[in-house]
């Protein structure tokens, strides 16, 4: 009677630790899985260690479901990692946004987290640029400025703009973006990812505050970054004061 409970939990508990893997990494283990097979007919130490290797790249590909908060106005994390920094930064000149500084929040992702990186909030992409560039820590504030970089803007429904960056970091060497300019994203949808450590940055419209802290740990698609509908209707407001 109690079978299919136990299958259930079976099943739950493989899908805890076994997540689905974006296609873009398939070549990637295949890679690792050849090697892995020549250093076991080195010896069997090596091999092991080939193992682990590519397991670590399988993992590192995993592209899990993740449910996202459906309320109007939010604004959710575009990558897996940790708040490194919350900054007033202006977007990069290539997006053609005003060059009036915004909050950029930078959220860090080691070789260790999901690297699939999410539209923090739903609109239509109106400019993809892609920009070389150096391959320094990701941590540093610098990076935004130095590193090889891939940014987005999206227009949302209330005619207002964010700007979301992926910049390679020092270990990572190849940024993949899924859009093109003219598509519409939903929030929390898959735009692209980055190979082995790199970070998001994300330009909030002016006037929106962060709900986030440097340190705290964020979940693509998920962790809510910031509330859109908190900022003040700056022009009733004026309205009103000039009654």
């Amino acid at each position: 009677m109690d079978r299919p409970k136990t299958k259930e939990k079976t099943m739950n508990m493989i899908g805890t630790f076994i997540k689905p893997m974006h296609p873009e990494g398939r070549k990637f283990v295949a890679i690792f899985a050849a090697v892995t097979v020549g250093l076991f007919l080195l010896t069997p130490i090596l091999g092991w260690v080939g193992v682990g290797l590519t397991v670590w790249c399988y993992y590192f590909f995993r592209d899990p479901e993740r449910v996202t908060p459906q309320r109007p106005g939010l604004v959710v994390s575009p990558a897996d990692g940790i708040v490194s920094l919350i900054e007033p930064a202006v977007p990069p000149a290539e997006l053609g946004l005003p060059d009036t500084p915004l909050t950029r929040v930078s959220v860090f992702m080691s070789v260790f987290n999901c690297h699939i990186n999410r539209a923090p909030v739903a609109g239509e992409v109106t400019a993809v640029a892609y920009r070389p560039g150096k391959f320094l820590n990701a941590s540093l504030d610098k990076a935004s400025v130095d590193n090889e970089r891939n940014g987005l803007a999206i227009r949302m429904a209330d005619g207002r703009d964010l700007a979301v960056v992926q910049i390679a970091g020092l270990v990572a060497r190849r940024i993949v973006c899924f859009v093109k300019p003219g598509a519409v994203l939903s929030g929390g949808e898959r735009f692209g990812l980055i190979r082995f450590g790199s970070r998001l940055d994300v330009y909030l419209p002016e006037g929106v505050s962060p709900l986030v802290a440097i340190g705290q740990t964020m979940v693509a698609g998920e962790t809510v970054l910031a509330d859109l509908s908190e900022v003040p209707d700056v022009g009733n407001a004026q309205a009103i004061s000039d009654a």
